[in-house]
């Protein structure tokens, strides 16, 4: 004996079609439980944003406390008086490298959907390149802080030469930075394509992500080839660097916004 199949009630509309409740509910409730995923994923990726604040301690309070341009001697001091400080900022470079892996799978899983091909772009930049060279030059300040403290098999060189040597460990830190940050702006821009495509998140900070990127590519190449001028194009590019910065709060705050889901129709 052949089971009756379990027919579903249906409702027939004005325009000679029918309309089946149990299935429209059914699609809001799957639509809604992908708002509901897109936010919380823009969010996780916004929290993880967040983590990379401490990337300031070594790239600007360590470089502007402790570094004294043309005084190695003073440096030195510097460094050794304030060890766990400068010890702290190694720690954050090696932290910001970890988290930078974590927040870009964090952004692929919330913009695969928008072209999955190019938020591997935004992976591999972002995090795949640019992570390796944070780690790398964490052994240029280690160097410097060896040098600094003295270490019994460095007595061959007198104290004027360990510090002549720590600064020049601590410039080529410095110009590992600069190598970086052509990564830290060309891993903006598939991201900002991202976030410009998507129906999640205004356009405008895609945008602003876009010129976030160009401006840091333009502050290493500058960095590179014209030293003098790099403080004039930083207060310049000044503006647009706080890209990054909105897109951290919004993804915090408001998450992914997605449009309202429209009852279908049968």
């Amino acid at each position: 004996m052949v089971a009756q199949e379990q027919r579903q009630p249906c409702i027939r509309t004005n325009m000679g079609g029918t309309f089946q409740p149990h299935a429209a509910y059914l699609s809001l409730t799957r639509q809604g439980a992908q708002m509901t995923s897109l936010s919380h994923n823009a969010r996780v990726a916004g929290l993880l944003y967040l983590t990379l604040m401490t990337a300031p301690l070594r790239l600007i309070y360590i470089q502007d406390k402790l570094i004294v341009s043309g005084d190695a001697a003073a440096t030195a001091t510097n460094i050794a008086t304030h060890q766990t400080i400068f010890r702290l900022g190694m720690l954050s470079d090696l932290f910001t490298a970890t988290m930078a892996i974590f927040l870009t799978l964090a952004l692929y899983r919330l913009f695969k959907v928008v072209d999955q091909g190019l938020a591997v772009i935004m992976v591999i930049l972002g995090s795949l390149v640019s992570a390796p060279i944070y780690f790398v030059n964490t052994i240029n300040d280690a160097a410097a802080l060896l040098l600094v403290r003295g270490a019994d098999f460095l007595a061959v060189f007198d104290k004027p030469q360990r510090e002549t040597l720590a600064m020049l460990f601590l410039r080529l830190h410095n110009h590992g930075v600069l190598v970086n940050q052509v990564f830290w702006g060309l891993w903006l821009l598939p991201f900002g394509l991202l976030v410009y495509r998507s129906r999640f998140i205004p356009r405008v900070l895609g945008v602003w992500l876009i010129l976030n990127g160009f401006a840091y590519v333009v502050l290493s190449v500058t960095g590179i080839m014209w030293p003098p001028y790099l403080a004039k194009v930083w207060s310049a590019a000044l503006p647009v660097m706080f890209g990054e910065l909105a897109i951290m709060l919004w993804l915090i705050v408001i998450g992914a916004k997605e449009r309202q889901p429209v009852a279908a129709t049968a």
